[in-house]
């Protein structure tokens, strides 16, 4: 019986497998409950922006027409002629140059703070990106305009005399060469202004990027350097693609921010009414400076076509942030390391 005993006993003491649960704990419920009254509430305070813009730019929207508004050249809503095809162009353009300058810039901002800046310097360098991102926008504008802008011509007037046969590039009314050309046809334009925005949003895409690139899996980075690779080599072939996605959403970010910028833009430009393709001649204007322009001495009427300004602004952001969400969703970025 001792032995039956014994054995009876050694079975009981026999680790027991614990049951897996896959019920949610008190905790995990409230802040799953509290993230999804967040996601609502934000996009209940989207839906209202845009419901609040189409009610007031319904009278505006109805007199013109949606094509008409979209193609017009010039703004008149007191006689009913006004639409917003100048400074949509105007808006796009300063946008394109901006992210055009932004990109690399941020680009290799971040790759060096994640994978080459020492590591007692990294935290400064962080720091000072982080501090240009909180800078005021007023204080960019100001800056573009009484110190940027005079330093700019000289190569304003050197991409028109030699790349002047690109037709974005060209400035009328100047010659290649031309040592009497007056300054002031370069003054106040599209390419000062992208570059002004640029610099606003190259930090803000920079931080973007700069989380992404130093979440790249160790061991793909420390797999490249075993096979050989120089630093350049292991950035090439692992932080690039495995970021690609970060690259694509802050250069989206940045690209929103660029298109809404009210300020820096409405202090530099030279607003003009019509369709102005070439970024280097005097003379440019964007759908946020409209409404800033016009805001104070607009009628009833005219405060209508406002606000159909700023819902085209309005659904051209969403559109943007939209498809860089769809292209992020889709990127490598946030996947494991295999090794």
């Amino acid at each position: 019986m001792s032995a039956l005993e014994g054995s009876a006993g050694a079975e009981s003491e026999r680790p027991v497998p614990r049951r897996l649960s896959t019920a949610r704990g008190l905790g995990d419920r409230i802040f799953r409950y509290q993230l999804t009254a967040t996601g609502g509430i934000v996009l209940a305070i989207m839906a209202a922006v845009g419901l609040f813009l189409l009610l007031r730019a319904g009278q505006a929207l109805r007199t013109r027409g949606v094509w008409a508004f979209l193609t017009t050249a010039e703004w008149q809503p007191d006689v009913h002629r006004f639409g917003i095809a100048a400074v949509l162009t105007g808006t796009l353009l300063i946008a394109a140059v901006a992210v055009t300058i932004s990109v690399p810039l941020a680009v290799g901002t971040a790759l060096f703070i994640s994978d080459v800046a020492p590591r007692g310097l990294r935290r400064t360098l962080v720091t000072m990106v982080d501090l240009m991102a909180a800078v005021p926008s007023v204080v960019y504008g100001l800056w573009g305009l009484f110190f940027l802008q005079e330093h700019v011509i000289g190569l304003s007037r050197w991409l028109s005399d030699w790349f002047g046969w690109i037709p974005f590039l060209h400035v009328d009314g100047t010659q290649p060469g031309e040592p009497l050309a007056s300054q002031s046809v370069y003054t106040a334009s599209t390419f000062v202004a992208g570059i002004v925005v640029a610099l606003m949003v190259a930090p803000i895409q920079c931080s973007v990027m700069r989380e992404v690139f130093a979440q790249a899996p160790a061991g793909e980075r420390e797999g490249a350097y075993a096979l050989g690779a120089t630093r350049w080599g292991m950035i090439r072939a692992v932080v690039l693609p495995y970021g690609m996605g970060g690259i694509i959403g802050g250069t989206m970010l940045g690209l929103g921010r660029a298109l809404g910028e009210t300020i820096a833009v409405y202090l530099i430009i030279s607003p003009v009414f019509t369709i102005q393709p070439h970024i280097l001649q005097t003379g440019s204007n964007s759908v946020s400076s409209l409404i800033a322009l016009h805001y104070g001495d607009a009628s009833t009427f005219g405060m209508s076509a406002l606000m159909a300004a700023g819902l085209a602004l309005f659904l051209l952001t969403l559109a943007v942030n939209f498809t860089a969400s769809s292209i992020v969703a889709r990127s490598r970025s946030g996947a494991q390391s295999e090794a």
